[in-house]
């Protein structure tokens, strides 16, 4: 079973980074691709970044390409978010999910594919 718990949050500068983790208590991290969202104040959840099982696929926003880089490390059983020149429009809560299927290729951007959430952590970008 998976179960998905995000780190890393928190209160930066406008141009700063921040990095953030999600890590898998369960035993079959390896076999699903992963997906980084985030929810704004008002505003619906939007896919940020996803990875696919063997990390041989990788698909962004338009806003963080450039910015952001996903990552994982499957001996850690954890994925990575890392976030510079932060924008304010990057608050939001972020949560990391994992696909409902495994061995997924390529990475997916699509909400419907993910099916096990973390709880969310904050980041506050300010101005």
């Amino acid at each position: 079973q998976v179960q998905l718990v995000e780190s890393g949050g928190g209160l930066v500068q406008a141009g700063g980074s921040l990095k953030l983790s999600c890590a898998d208590s369960g035993n079959t991290f390896s076999r699903y691709g992963m997906g980084w969202f985030r929810q704004a104040p008002g505003k619906e959840r939007e896919f940020v970044a996803g990875i696919s099982w063997t990390a041989g696929s990788k698909v962004y926003t338009d806003s963080v390409k450039g910015r952001f880089t996903i990552s994982r490390d499957n001996a850690k059983n954890t994925v990575y978010l890392q976030m510079n020149n932060l924008k304010p429009e990057d608050t939001a809560v972020y949560y990391c999910a994992a696909d409902r299927l495994q061995f997924r290729n390529p990475a997916t951007s699509q909400n419907y594919d993910y099916r096990y959430w973390g709880q969310g952590i904050q980041v506050t970008v300010s101005a």
